[in-house]
């Protein structure tokens, strides 16, 4: 996780910052300053970890003290943490260390809504693979945050059988097959639209259907048909106003997208002053 975080972190420095920062050289590069993060509105923290190294990239002895920990519940006004270091340092990373931080949070606060949804369900709220680019690992660790759990982090550590790999296999049953003789200690799951489809599913050996857009009477159908056999997901279009319905059907699992695709950033103010 750090080296990867290392690689994102510098990139996006590279990006906002490139060959240098033609404003904060405005300010003596002796002056060390202390500056300030507030929130503005309720939240759930996220992303300290990618912040810190924003600005412990630039300096190296930047001292930041967090008041809260990551998945803690914020309020608007609450003060975050204090750094102190080169007014430099402080000046280049702010949006860099914010655009981490108010991503991150976006991302656990939508995960926390939806997990508070599912409780005393007993079904688990599932992310998917659509995350903002490069930021993978950092989505999937806000879903934690949040009160969700992580599908598979990509295509190298889960097979997930979709409806165009079952058309080159040429039926579930095949393509269930290869899967079971190449990776026998990965559990397989199929992607099935129809209960024909989930029976197929069954009768291959998969270990997980995902229910693919079923409506809630198809979703109970399902259900009942499959008779504790596979563990089911439930995936497509579910929001805050029908998540509860779905998981009351008795579905093991529900993903969502929209918590990592559908970011909203939180609002987040940093704050800098000088020190003598």
């Amino acid at each position: 996780m750090h080296e990867m975080m290392d690689d994102v972190v510098r990139w996006a420095l590279h990006e906002d910052v490139g060959r240098g920062d033609l404003s904060a050289v405005l300010v003596p590069e002796s002056l060390c300053s202390v500056a300030h993060v507030l929130s503005r509105e309720p939240a759930v923290l996220c992303g300290k970890d990618w912040f810190d190294h924003v600005f412990q990239t630039l300096d190296p002895g930047m001292r930041i003290e967090w008041r809260v920990r990551d998945g803690d519940e914020i309020e608007a006004g609450q003060a975050l943490c204090r750094l102190s270091g080169s007014a430099r340092a402080l000046l280049s990373g702010e949006r860099t260390a914010l655009n981490f931080l108010q991503t991150l949070s976006g991302t656990a606060t939508t995960t926390r809504r939806h997990a508070r949804a599912l409780e005393g369900t007993g079904t688990k709220l599932l992310d998917t693979r659509k995350t903002l680019p490069g930021l993978r690992a950092a989505q999937k660790y806000a879903v934690r945050c949040g009160g969700g759990h992580n599908h598979r982090l990509g295509l190298y550590d889960g097979i997930l059988i979709k409806e165009n790999h079952i058309s080159a296999a040429g039926s579930i049953g095949t393509a269930v097959a290869t899967a079971r003789s190449l990776y026998r200690e990965t559990p397989i799951e199929v992607e099935v639209e129809t209960l024909a489809e989930l029976e197929q599913a069954i009768a291959a050996g998969a270990d997980i259907a995902l229910l693919d857009n079923f409506s809630l009477g198809g979703l109970c159908e399902a259900v009942a048909q499959n008779a504790g056999r596979l563990r089911l997901e439930a995936s497509g279009g579910y929001d805050l106003s029908t998540l509860r319905e779905a998981a009351l059907t008795g579905v093991d699992y529900i993903s969502v997208g929209a918590l990592t695709k559908h970011v909203r950033a939180i609002d987040l103010s940093f704050r800098f002053a000088n020190e003598g």
